[in-house]
C-alpha cells in the first residue's frame, strides 16, 4: 500500500479540481459497473501527492495489477541513470556491450534502436524462464535473427529489445536486473509496491488476467478502414500465464511489472518533477529526462501515424496523440506508455499531473479498449484547476 505521505489533503491542495475528478472516477467506474471488467484502479497525481486512488469492482486499494508493458518506461528509466552516468552511450553497438548478441547481421545495431523500436528482430523467441539460466540467455541472443534491416522502419517490440535493455544494465551495473529496478528506482521513489519480478509472498494481492467481451472480426475492421492487426506474442495465453506464480517472479523487462495504479502515478511524477523523489533525492538531471523524453523515431505505425517515441517512451505529440494512447486535452509534451489489456500510465509536464490506470480484464475488443483509454486520459489531463495551468 502506498505510504500516506503521497496523499494530498485535499485534491485543491494540489491543484486538481474535485469536480472534474469525480468526472474522471465515474467514468473509470462504468465497464465495472456494466459488468464487462471485473475491476480496475485510478490513481491521479500532482505536485508529488495523490489527488486520487481509488478502485471498482472486486478489488481495494490493495490488491495489485499485471501492467505490461507500461514496464518499458521504467526499464528504460533504469537505462536513463546508466546514460546520466556516462556509462552508457545510445549510439554504441549493442554486440561490444553483449558480444554474444553480435551474430547474423545484429552487429549493427545501436542501443537506440533498441529503446525506439528500430532493430529489426521484433519477433525473437524467449522462454521467460531462461532469464535466471546465463548461459541459455546468451545461446538466445546469438541465435537470434533479424526480421528487416536495423534502422529501416518501427515495429513494435513486445519483448525482444527490452530483454537486451535488462542485460545492458546488468552488465553495466554489475546487479541483477530486478535488484537494480528495486534498489535504484522503486525504493528511493518511495515506492516499495513497484515490482519487476516480484516474490511469491505478495502473489495473493495480484488480481489475476482475465478476458473479457468479443473479438473483432475481420470485417468489423475493415467496416472502420482499419488494417487488421497481425498476430504477436502477445495472445491471451501468453497474458493468462502472469496468473502463475514462476512467471510473476520473472524481472521480465518488457512486459512483467507488477503494481497498483499509485504506483504508476507516483513514478511519472518524479520524471516530471526534475527527476526528484518525494524526499528531494534526484535520481535523474532535468538534462537527462529531457534529453531520454525528445522524440527520435518518427516511422508510422501500422495506420501511418508517426510513432513520435523517444528512449522507450512515446510522446504525445500533435493532434493525432490520440492514435499514440493519450487524450486529446493532453498537452503535446506529455509521455508514458501503456500496456496490454488497457494500461495506462503518463506524465504530462504541461499541467503537472500524471496517470496511471489497471484493470485485469482485458477487452478483447481492441477498438473499445482504445477508445476507453483516450476517454479516460482526457478526462484526467483536465483536471488541473484552471488557475494552476493558466
Amino acid at each position: 500500500m502506498v505510504d500516506t505521505h503521497f496523499s494530498a489533503d485535499s485534491p485543491e491542495d494540489v491543484g486538481i479540481d474535485s469536480a472534474k475528478l469525480a468526472e474522471l472516477l465515474e467514468r473509470a467506474a462504468k465497464e465495472v459497473e456494466e459488468g464487462l471488467l471485473p475491476s480496475c484502479q485510478v490513481a491521479v497525481a500532482r505536485n508529488g501527492k495523490l489527488a486520487a486512488f481509488a478502485t471498482f469492482g472486486d478489488a481495494t486499494n490493495e490488491n495489485l495489477y499485471n501492467v505490461f508493458s507500461s514496464t518499458k518506461a521504467i526499464t528504460s528509466a533504469a537505462g536513463w541513470q546508466l546514460i546520466e552516468s556516462g556509462k552508457l552511450d545510445i549510439d554504441e553497438k549493442v554486440a561490444k556491450l553483449v558480444p554474444e548478441f553480435g551474430t547474423k547481421g545484429k552487429e549493427v545495431i545501436t542501443v537506440e534502436q533498441l529503446f525506439t523500436h528500430t532493430a529489426g528482430f521484433p519477433h525473437a523467441p524467449f522462454r521467460l524462464t531462461d532469464w535466471s539460466d546465463h548461459e541459455r540467455r546468451r545461446e538466445r541472443y546469438a541465435a537470434w535473427r533479424l526480421n528487416w534491416e536495423p534502422g529501416s522502419r518501427f515495429e513494435y517490440h513486445a519483448t525482444s529489445s527490452m530483454w537486451v535493455i535488462a542485460e545492458i544494465i546488468e552488465r553495466l551495473s554489475d546487479m541483477p536486473f530486478d535488484v537494480y529496478v528495486r534498489e535504484r528506482i522503486a525504493l528511493p521513489l518511495g515506492l516499495p509496491d513497484m515490482w519487476v519480478g516480484c516474490p511469491p509472498e505478495q502473489h495473493q494481492r495480484i488480481k489475476p488476467v482475465t478476458h473479457s467481451g468479443e473479438p473483432m472480426s475481420a470485417e468489423d475492421y475493415r467496416a472502420l478502414g482499419l488494417p487488421v492487426p497481425p498476430q504477436t506474442e502477445v495472445t491471451e495465453e501468453a497474458l493468462q500465464s502472469f496468473n502463475r506464480s514462476e512467471t510473476r517472479q520473472v524481472p521480465v523487462p518488457g512486459g512483467g511489472g507488477i503494481m497498483s495504479a499509485a504506483e504508476l502515478a507516483l513514478f511519472y511524477q518524479a520524471l516530471i518533477n526534475e527527476g526528484r523523489a518525494y524526499d528531494g533525492a534526484q535520481l535523474w538531471s532535468s538534462e537527462t529526462l529531457r534529453f531520454a523524453t525528445t522524440p527520435r523515431n518518427q516511422f508510422p505505425d501500422l495506420m501511418g501515424t508517426p510513432v513520435n517515441r523517444a528512449l522507450g517512451v512515446v510522446v504525445a505529440g500533435d493532434e493525432n496523440r490520440n492514435k499514440r494512447g493519450f487524450g486529446h486535452t493532453n498537452t503535446e509534451h506529455a509521455f508514458g506508455h501503456g500496456g496490454a489489456g488497457g494500461q495506462i500510465a503518463w506524465g504530462d509536464p504541461g499541467t503537472g499531473i500524471s496517470f496511471g490506470y489497471c484493470t485485469n480484464g482485458h477487452d478483447r475488443n481492441a477498438i473499445r479498449s482504445g477508445r476507453r483509454g483516450v476517454s479516460l486520459s482526457n478526462r484526467a489531463a483536465v483536471c488541473a484547476l484552471a488557475e494552476v495551468v493558466a
